[in-house]
């Protein structure tokens, strides 16, 4: 009886798996998983942003002015009473939830001019200048009651606010 060969040999088996180890290399490194996640988290934030901003124009519709800011350091949005709203609290009529920014170590900013007739919404993009809509250093300072906020240094923090929204009045 002779043997058959029907079977791998060792080299041909070493061939396959370094050529499927290099295929997969080559498609993490195409897909880069990190990066889409951090477009996800991106795009999450700008939607946020949106929503805020159609919540605050609600509120003034209603009261020809814009909420107050809780100033430095929070900068959120606040109560007549003087209570601020967390992010991720109810907005009275205007939200069921104020969105709060999707990694715990960032959070959103609004700022509001000192006759409440202009606000400003930062948010801190995970990519930075590869996003096509980031500030990239050319970010408006604002200032009001002593309190200056500027999109690229989110001000009492130590994360660069680079994406902004506002109010229709003036520029982000």
């Amino acid at each position: 009886m002779e043997k058959s060969g029907a079977g791998f040999t060792l080299i041909e088996l070493i061939i396959v798996i370094a050529l499927i180890s290099i295929f997969i290399a080559g498609a993490i490194a195409v897909l880069d998983p990190l990066a889409q996640i951090q477009k996800a988290n991106d795009a999450r934030r700008k939607s946020d942003l949106t929503q805020i901003q159609k919540a605050l124009e609600s509120h003034y519709d209603d009261f020809q002015k814009y909420p107050l800011s809780s100033g430095s350091p929070n900068y959120q949005i606040q109560y007549p009473d003087g209570a601020s709203l967390s992010w991720g609290s109810q907005f009275s009529i205007y939200m069921n939830k104020l969105p709060q920014d999707p990694k715990s170590n960032r959070r959103y900013i609004y700022f509001v001019s000192s006759n409440r007739q202009s606000y400003w919404l930062y948010a801190s993009l995970e990519r930075g200048a590869k996003d096509p809509s980031a500030c990239n250093g050319e970010c408006a300072s604002i200032s009001s009651n002593g309190i200056t906020a500027n999109a690229c240094s989110s001000p009492g923090g130590s994360l660069a606010c680079n994406y902004a929204l506002s109010s229709s009045n003036v520029s982000p």
